[in-house]
Formats: structure tokens, C-alpha cells, sequence
């Protein structure tokens, strides 16, 4: 019998004590809460406690489940793994799909499998509809919509969206099978500033598949729902009512002699069974944990992750919601990564190399033998100079141009409207040669304020930080803050520490 050990015993986490005690397979808890220890060592008296997770290591479990704060989540996760153990992290993986490719990274590595807490996939009523959708009985996905609302369950450290459209994205990314190719997200803040209540995100899939889902905990009852549409059926599954009934209408339009006709069928009651979804995910976990996690694996958990930050960059009005699709107007001889996305606005030109999961949106051009590396956002209007070389996890926001001789390398920001330069004595009438322009070299790490300009023939330091307006005229040390006109040092270097 597998031992597993619980990280994490708050309002989620008991139900991992409890559920896995009721498989055999509870073994270990760690808390900082002492007396909470202390119950659940009264309750389980064979339960290994321990304060941190260092000591559950040392104890040699064979496997974890994760359910701490969300902040959290990547840190242990990693930890974990590296010791040498499979892990089940609750939703979210990650704060971001960034950091969610790390952990996927460190699970092939070390060869430890990664399962992320999507507990809708493991409900059977979902199970059920995507059984009936692979055996063709609902025909072709035309639209599915789901809504989950309450009144409370506020939080103050995430939105809505982030709350509770992580279940339904989940359950869309399971049944169509695809990545949205457009994501368009309208919500509204009430009871805190600048935290949504209430959001209306509508995702569009490839083969005219639409989804749209309504979160909200400002809502005077209770709804957990999911109605899907298809071509020769639709189904319904309500999980907030007392029946938790699955239904199946055969209902429809069919079109006889070009006119459409109105199908109105039988509705009928689809059994599913009544396994709890908790059981039914912390059983997966511990059956596959040494093989292979499949459903709710990490490429699950990121992919829930980067519609998630679409929406929200749809919705504080940071992105667009206009499709991004690959592009036509990319060169042949150019070189793309897994994932790419070049809006259909934009140009790629010859020999250029664009890294795995980089996004390039409208209007932006990336010119002659530009390098681009993996996981980087190139914003609206976007120019990549000829032969440029950019790191891995940038994000060039509206209105830059990296002119030929600048260097950008890893995690580098750069702020919407910021200049770089790359002559030193512009003239129109005495046009420079190629050899004459002046390298600008940007350390990792870098942030560079909104309309700073970077003067050419400069070094900027790692990790500084150049404030919104400032002119740069000299090198600029690691750590530093530089702000004014010509920008100076406010601080000694490492005043901000690392990152």
C-alpha cells in the first residue's frame, strides 16, 4: 500500500487527510500549526507529523499531495520532485504558465510525475459527457457554457476569474480537445478596487467551437452548470442542484429541403454514478503516480494557466482579445518553435529563429537574422532589427523598436514607448554604414521603464532598473535604480537585492 503524505491541512487540505485515510493510503501531514496537528493526530493515530517539508522528505514516503496557499505551491513542488518523489499540487499549479513550464521541466528530468488538483475532470457526470461526446451520440461540439456562482467565498489575494474559472476552463480544455484561438474576457469590480467580482469570458476554438463562461460571487444563489451543444444532441449537468442531474435532449435544427426544422425530442435522465471526484483524483494520483499522469497532468495545468493570463490581459485591458493566429507573412527560411503565435498582421523575415511558446502580436516585424528565444511577448508594433539577438522570457511591450546592434538577454522587460538607439551621430544627408552602429548590451533581468530612452554604446547591469522617462547615457551597474534626465543612480547597487 502506497504512503502518501498531505502538505497542507486548511479548509482544502483536510479533505485530502480525510479522503486518503479512507483509501489506505494516509501515512504523513505536515502543517505549521501545531495544535492542528495535534487533532488530526488524535483522529489518525497512526499519522506521521511534521512542521515542515523537509522532514516528510527525510521520512521517505513514496508520494505528496499539495494543498497550501497558491504562493506556495511552485517552491514545494520543486522540492519535492528534486528529493525524488511524484507530487499532486492543488489548482493553481502556478502563478503563472511560466513558472508551470518549470516544474513540467523539473518532473522530465528527474523523472517524478506532476498531477495538478483539476478536480472537475475527475467528476463523473464530466467523465460521462466526454465518454458520450467521443462515442459521437451528441454529434459535432457547436458551443458549451457553463456558470459558477455564489454568494461569498471572496477572496482579496485573486479575482474571480482566477478563483473560479479555473474548473470550467479545465472542463473546456478536456472536452474539445484544443487551445482557444481567441479569448475575450468583460468583468467588474464592486467590492474591492481593482479586484473582479464578476467576469464573462468567452473563449473561441479551432473548428467554430465557442465557450463562454460566467463566474461571479457577488450572485444571490448558487449555480455550478455546464450545458454543451451539440449537432445531434445536448446535455446538461447541474452540480449545484439537489438531483445533480445529467440530461440529454435530443433537441436540435436539422435543415430538410433548405429550411430549418426545429428537432424537438425526449429528454432523458443519463446515469453516471456517484463516486466523489476527490476520491476519484487522489486514487489516479496514487494508481499512476509511478507510471504516467495523463488526465490533469502539468501540460493540463498549463494550459488553464495561459488562458487564464489571456483572459486577464483581455480584461485589465493589457492584451487583446483579437485572434492571434500564425501568421502568412512568415519567411520559409525562418525558424519557428513549438507553440509560436504570429498575428497575421505581423512579418517574419528570412533566416530569423523564434523560440517555443513565443507570442508576436499586431503589426510588429521581426526583420533579416533576428534570434528571438522561447517564451518571450513581443506587443502591438513591435521591430526587431536585423541580426538582434533577445533571450528567453522577454516582453516587449507597444510601440519598441530593438534597432540592430542591441542585445537583449534573459527576462528582460521592456515598457511600452521605451527607445533604443544604435548611432551615436545621426545624419540624414551621410548615411551610416552597418559596421558603424554602436552595441547596446541589456543584462538579465532588466526592467526598462515606459518612453526611457537608452542611449547607444551602453551596458545596462543585471537586474537594474531604469524608472519610466529616464535617459540613460552611461553603463548602469547591476542592481541599480536609475531614474531623471540623464538618468542617475539613486541607490547603491544591490539596494534592490536579487531577484
Amino acid at each position: 500500500m502506497s504512503r502518501i503524505c498531505v502538505i497542507g491541512s486548511g479548509n482544502w487540505g483536510k479533505n485530502h487527510v480525510r479522503t486518503l485515510h479512507e483509501l489506505g493510503h494516509l501515512a504523513g501531514l505536515v502543517d505549521v500549526d501545531e495544535d492542528r496537528l495535534a487533532q488530526f493526530k488524535a483522529q489518525y493515530d497512526y499519522l506521521e507529523t511534521h512542521l515542515n517539508v523537509d522532514a516528510a522528505i527525510a521520512a521517505g514516503f513514496d508520494g505528496f499531495t499539495v494543498a497550501t496557499p497558491a504562493p506556495t505551491h511552485v517552491p514545494i513542488a520543486k522540492q519535492i520532485m528534486l528529493a525524488g518523489f511524484p507530487v499532486m499540487v492543488e489548482k493553481p499549479l502556478a502563478l503563472s504558465a511560466q513558472d508551470a513550464r518549470e516544474l513540467q521541466a523539473i518532473s522530465k528530468e528527474t523523472g517524478q510525475q506532476l498531477m495538478v488538483g483539476h478536480l472537475m475532470l475527475f467528476h463523473p457526470a464530466i467523465v460521462k459527457i466526454k465518454e458520450l461526446l467521443d462515442a459521437g451520440s451528441l454529434g459535432k461540439i457547436q458551443y458549451i457554457y457553463s456558470n459558477r456562482i455564489n454568494l461569498g467565498t471572496v477572496r482579496t489575494e485573486e479575482n474571480i476569474l482566477w478563483s473560479f474559472a479555473p474548473h470550467d476552463i479545465s472542463i473546456f480544455q478536456f472536452l474539445t480537445g484544443n487551445f482557444p484561438i481567441e479569448v475575450v474576457s468583460r468583468g467588474a469590480s464592486y467590492l474591492q478596487t481593482g479586484v473582479h467580482d464578476t467576469t464573462m469570458t468567452t473563449l473561441r476554438y479551432p473548428d467554430n467551437v465557442m465557450c463562454h463562461n460566467y463566474v461571479s460571487w457577488l450572485h444571490p444563489f448558487k449555480e455550478h452548470r455546464v450545458v454543451l451543444i451539440g449537432s445531434k444532441g445536448m446535455i446538461s449537468f447541474d452540480d449545484s442542484s439537489e438531483e445533480k442531474g445529467l440530461l440529454f435532449y435530443e433537441k436540435g435544427i436539422d435543415w430538410v429541403g433548405g429550411e430549418p426544422i426545429k428537432r424537438d425530442g425526449a429528454t432523458r435522465t443519463i446515469a453516471y454514478g456517484d463516486q466523489q471526484p476527490l476520491t476519484e483524483e487522489l486514487a489516479y494520483f496514487v494508481e499512476n503516480m509511478n507510471g504516467e499522469i495523463v488526465r490533469a497532468n502539468a501540460e493540463s495545468a498549463i494550459e488553464v494557466l495561459e488562458v487564464l493570463e489571456l483572459a486577464t490581459s483581455d480584461l485589465e485591458g493589457t492584451g487583446s482579445s483579437v485572434e492571434l493566429r500564425l501568421s502568412d507573412n512568415i519567411s520559409e527560411t525562418a525558424s519557428l518553435g513549438k507553440d509560436v503565435k504570429v498575428h497575421e498582421t505581423s512579418y517574419v523575415d528570412d533566416l530569423c529563429e523564434v523560440g517555443t511558446n513565443t507570442k508576436i502580436w499586431h503589426y510588429s516585424h521581426v526583420q533579416t537574422g533576428a534570434r528571438i528565444g522561447a517564451n518571450c511577448s513581443l506587443g502591438q508594433n513591435v521591430n526587431v532589427g536585423s541580426d538582434v539577438v533577445i533571450g528567453n522570457n522577454v516582453r516587449i511591450q507597444n510601440n519598441v523598436s530593438v534597432f540592430e546592434g542591441v542585445t537583449l538577454e534573459d527576462d528582460v522587460f521592456c515598457g511600452p514607448s521605451m527607445t533604443f538607439t544604435n548611432v551615436s551621430n545621426p545624419r540624414t544627408r551621410y548615411p551610416q554604414e552597418v559596421d558603424s552602429y554602436s552595441k547596446t548590451y541589456v543584462k538579465e533581468g532588466v526592467s526598462i521603464g515606459a518612453n526611457a530612452t537608452i542611449v547607444c554604446g551602453n551596458t545596462i547591469g543585471r537586474y537594474a532598473f531604469i524608472a519610466a522617462g529616464a535617459v540613460v547615457t552611461k553603463d548602469v551597474a547591476d542592481h541599480a535604480f536609475m531614474i531623471g534626465m540623464p538618468a542617475r543612480q539613486t541607490h547603491s547597487p544591490g539596494y534592490y537585492g536579487k531577484i
